[in-house]
């Protein structure tokens, strides 16, 4: 790819996140793009790496055990919406990964609509995984980005079947890959026999359900004694991740009756590491199950709380992974349609080396461009007048993408007004993340006895 600038010969990227998976997400997206393999091969690339600042925002914790995506966390720092649109306009990026929740990528892009650069960078955004829920709104929030990747060819054809339905322009749309596939392929080891359990923090949401999961599991591991069972957790109590926990497993299991068997343990760490040692991997609907097929790892999709949009599940219809507690207490091992499994971005084929080549050439021509157009979001203040103010202003932008007054002002550093400064903002972070993570939960759980 040829340098956008004279300064330096190396494309300079801003990876934007806004939680843990996304971080990943963004940063192993981002040198693909531009690295060709996600290796150290082709030009050099200058990754800056910022964190939305709100309520998911990853502790060191969390970007330590995300593994290695390229980028030196210790250089990581957290922004508000405002001082990023301010970096980009000074710093001259090329390239700009937004690695964000729907209404945060809508308001970026507004952002940088209004700041009429001369040398705009390329816009890139997409999913984390896969995406069940909410399509038509979340697809539109990120419509305005120069490239909407999709992990996958079906997932390709839906989203630009949404754009194509509403009047806006599809050509945004571009074929990928989940960024963070790969690993050995599954072989089995004589003596080991591991399930994992994929939880996720809000699927499924109620107690019951989440008892139910557990209850399930820990009775599989008494059942299979010489069974290694592994429950891999997102987070601990009173972190956050992409979606909520506010029932985290590790809390269920301390009140289960009769206790955990000495053949189930709770793990946390880099999923990659996890299915090295993975049998079986069980979940409801989390993108594990990708990561696993992509290995070609024994999968299993549950069906014990039904095959539902709320769960997730639903899209693994015509898999030939769906199954129950019962079936696999049984032995019963899934076997994948091999049709479902093309259409669906795992590469099980060895074509995952090629997956981002139609991506990354995309990219490559943006970069080439003397001038991009202007960003030409489809919700603008005529097209969604009841909608789209809200979704700025959550992050201090006006209707026209500007700052609201008072949150571009200049930030003190240095001295000890800019460290007061500091103290009380860590201060006043540190009590809001209290709130929403501890506080609320038990707020709403109160509300509902």
């Amino acid at each position: 790819m040829p340098p956008r600038t004279e300064k330096t010969s190396a494309l300079r990227v801003a990876v934007l996140a806004d939680s843990d998976t996304r971080w990943k997400w963004g940063a192993l997206t981002a040198r693909r793009l531009t690295t060709g393999d996600g290796g150290a091969s082709g030009p050099r690339t200058e990754i800056s790496g910022l964190l939305l600042r709100g309520r998911a925002t990853p502790t060191p914790r969390q970007l330590a055990e995300v593994g290695d995506v390229g980028v030196d966390t210790d250089r990581v720092r957290e922004v508000t919406a405002v001082e990023f649109l301010r970096l980009v306009r000074d710093e001259g990026y090329d390239l700009v990964v937004l690695a964000l929740v729907g209404g945060a990528v809508q308001a970026m892009v507004h952002g940088l609509a209004a700041l009429r650069l001369p040398a705009r960078p390329v816009v890139v955004t997409g999913y984390v995984g896969v995406v069940y829920e909410k399509l038509a709104d979340g697809l539109l929030l990120r419509h305005g980005a120069d490239v909407v990747l999709a992990n996958s060819r079906h997932d390709a054809e839906r989203f630009r079947a949404v754009y194509e339905g509403v009047g806006a322009d599809a050509s945004a749309v571009t074929e990928a890959a989940l960024p963070f596939l790969g690993g050995a392929p599954h072989t089995p080891e004589q003596g080991r026999d591991t399930v994992v359990f994929a939880a996720q923090p809000s699927v499924p949401a109620s107690r019951a359900d989440r008892t139910y999961l557990l209850r399930r599991l820990v009775e599989h591991a008494r059942l299979h004694p010489k069974r290694e069972v592994l429950l891999k957790l997102r987070s601990k109590p009173g972190e956050h991740t992409t979606h909520i926990e506010e029932l985290p497993y590790q809390r269920l299991a301390e009140k289960l009756p009769g206790g955990l068997p000495p053949n189930f343990r709770l793990v946390y760490g880099h999923m990659g590491e996890v299915l090295d040692r993975t049998d079986l991997l069980v979940t409801v609907s989390s993108t594990a199950a990708l990561e696993s097929l992509h290995r070609r790892i024994p999968t299993a999709v549950l069906t014990d709380l039904g095959v539902r949009e709320t769960l997730g599940n639903h899209h693994f219809t015509g898999s030939g992974l769906l199954t129950s507690w019962d079936h696999l207490d049984g032995g019963a091992h899934p076997e994948p349609d091999a049709e479902w499994l093309a259409g669906q971005g795992v590469a099980a084929d060895g074509t995952y080396a090629t997956a981002y080549d139609t991506a990354r050439a995309r990219v490559a021509a943006l970069l080439a461009q003397d001038r991009l157009p202007d960003l030409a979001p489809y919700y603008t203040p005529a097209t969604a007048p009841g909608y789209l103010p809200g979704i700025l202003a959550r992050h201090h932008l006006g209707p026209d993408g500007h700052p609201l007054p008072g949150a571009a002002a200049p930030r003190e550093t240095g001295g000890v007004r800019g460290a007061v400064r500091d103290a009380v903002r860590d201060a006043a972070r540190g009590a809001y993340r209290h709130g929403v993570q501890r506080v609320a939960p038990v707020i709403r759980r109160l509300g509902e006895l």
